[in-house]
């Protein structure tokens, strides 16, 4: 979704930064730079770094909640009694982000949920302060991970909600920006 998302924003002529963890996917409009990172700590680094010059993010990644207290380098061989892992969160990205946002920026959240999923949409939006989030549902076919699809819902800061059926994810690109630009009119220029 993220890259289907850049590339649009690049065909229509804005300054694109793609900042993206491990993945096989390919830019194909030059003018996107691209910024690859294996971690979810280089993620929020990454960001961090960039954020200040955008007037714009959309935050698509599906960043782990938690990471290993302490990760093996080597494979952990299998042994006769349970293994426990201790684990640490992972910075919130998009927390920080909001709590560093300036009037001029837009700020848009992705909500991926398994249970509760408008509710907990709802308290993500208002918790990081974000304008928009767009929810995914893993109970919808062709819809998240894995697809070509996907079927969304748009929440705004100011309470409206978009439903939108299942469609390519360039299609799903392209509802979403148009909803960013109906929202905040400085992304026309």
């Amino acid at each position: 979704m993220g890259f289907a998302l850049a590339e649009h924003l690049a065909s229509i002529g804005a300054k694109v930064i793609l900042v993206c963890g491990p993945v096989h996917l390919t830019t194909q409009n030059p003018s996107i730079q691209r910024i690859d990172v294996t971690s979810a700590d280089e993620m929020y680094e990454a960001c961090l770094q960039c954020f200040e010059s955008c007037d714009g993010v959309i935050m698509t990644a599906a960043v782990a909640d938690y990471a290993p207290l302490v990760p093996s380098l080597e494979k952990i061989k299998r042994t006769k009694g349970n293994l426990v892992l201790e684990l640490r969160p992972n910075k919130d990205i998009a927390a920080e982000l909001g709590k560093l946002k300036k009037p001029h920026q837009f700020l848009v959240g992705f909500a991926l949920e398994s249970q509760n999923e408008m509710e907990n949409a709802r308290t993500k939006l208002q918790s990081k302060n974000l304008d928009m989030i767009v929810v995914n549902s893993l109970k919808d076919e062709g819809a998240g991970f894995g697809f070509d699809t996907n079927k969304i819902s748009i929440l705004t800061a100011d309470g409206q909600v978009f439903n939108y059926p299942l469609k390519s994810k360039r299609e799903v690109a392209i509802d979403i920006v148009s909803r960013m630009i109906e929202l905040d009119q400085k992304f026309v220029r």
